[in-house]
Parts: structure tokens; C-alpha cells; sequence
């Protein structure tokens, strides 16, 4: 009994940095993303655009080798 709740707690604990770790990484980006909108009026579609053809070029110059 005492054995499943420490692994209980050590599982929360985990989850609960996890978690932490994801949302404030979600409030940087989209801090980021409001801020490159305002400033320069960047778009996130021009954002997600830019990684598309990134990925696009770096496969293209691995099928090129």
C-alpha cells in the first residue's frame, strides 16, 4: 500500500513538471508570436510557412548526397 503511493506520487510529481514545462513553453511561443505580429506584422502563417520549406530544403539536399 505505502509502495503505491510513493510511485503514485512519483508519477504525479513527473506529470506535474511535464505540464508546467509544456505550458509555459506554449506562453513563450505565443509570446513570440504576438510580439514578430506586432512588431514587424509577421504572421504565424508566414512562420509555419518558413518551416515548411526549411524541411523541404534540408530534405531535398539529404536525397541530393
Amino acid at each position: 500500500m505505502i509502495a503505491t503511493l510513493i510511485v503514485a506520487w512519483i508519477v504525479f510529481i513527473i506529470l506535474w513538471k511535464l505540464l508546467k514545462a509544456t505550458v509555459s513553453s506554449a506562453l513563450t511561443i505565443a509570446a513570440i508570436l504576438v510580439l514578430l505580429n506586432i512588431s514587424f506584422g509577421v504572421t504565424p502563417q508566414d512562420i509555419w510557412n518558413h518551416i515548411t520549406q526549411f524541411a523541404q530544403t534540408i530534405s531535398q539536399i539529404q536525397i541530393g548526397k
